[in-house]
């Protein structure tokens, strides 16, 4: 019974022998490509994200949507939170392409920890400016339906809406617009979770994985 022991013992420490052993550089390296290539596909999502969503103006039902928002006095306030959320957009898919470029340089460890937190910081914070426009947007949108009387004029309820009363209507409206921004920004948040989430956490377990090397 020993000797059949000490035979095993001899069998497992000649297959430890035979198994790869990754070096420091190696690992370091590998670590490096994995951290790139999560960057790359945060940037490339960024950018789909903020693309595709205008594909929908080429059906008509959405440009009649948008004729709405452009023909009443609400229009102004529209353009301008426009304009300064596709500018703050533009900003992080060009802060998302920074990250790319200097995660991209093979670096030392602790130079790339110091990226990989950077790139962190950067994401989370486009989701929780991402996620607040959604919801400034809907209170805009509220605000100013509470605000114009002639917003309702400019849409069509159907014929059964004209028996009920203009207060009715646009207290039933701003509830709606409410209820459905608050289900878009909860919806809007489990895609970032799912998405960004897991991006960020293999980046987190890059990061461990390099913090192991310098201990």
């Amino acid at each position: 019974m020993m000797d059949e022991l000490e035979l095993l013992k001899k069998d497992w420490q000649k297959k430890d022998e035979l198994m790869p052993k990754l070096s420091y550089d190696e690992i370091h390296k590998m670590t490096w490509k994995k951290s790139s290539s999560i960057v790359k596909w945060i940037l490339i999502i960024s950018i789909l994200e903020f693309t595709l969503p205008h594909l929908l103006y080429i059906l008509p039902s959405s440009r009649d949507v948008l004729s709405v928002y452009q023909n009443n006095s609400m229009s102004p306030y529209f353009v301008a939170m426009s304009i300064f959320s596709y500018s703050i957009a533009l900003y992080f898919i060009f802060q998302f392409y920074r990250r790319y470029r200097e995660i991209s340089v093979l670096d030392n460890s602790k130079n790339l920890m110091r990226k990989i937190i950077k790139t962190r910081r950067t994401v989370k914070n486009y989701i929780i400016f991402s996620l607040s426009m959604v919801l400034v947007m809907v209170i805009v949108i509220v605000i100013g339906i509470y605000l114009n009387n002639d917003f309702l004029s400019d849409l069509d309820f159907g014929e059964k809406a004209k028996d009920v009363s203009p207060e009715k209507l646009k207290l039933s409206l701003m509830m709606a617009v409410g209820i459905v921004g608050v289900l878009l920004t909860f919806a809007m948040g489990v895609i970032y979770f799912l998405l960004y989430g897991l991006l960020l956490r293999k980046l987190k377990k890059n990061y461990t994985e390099l913090r192991r090397l310098e201990v």
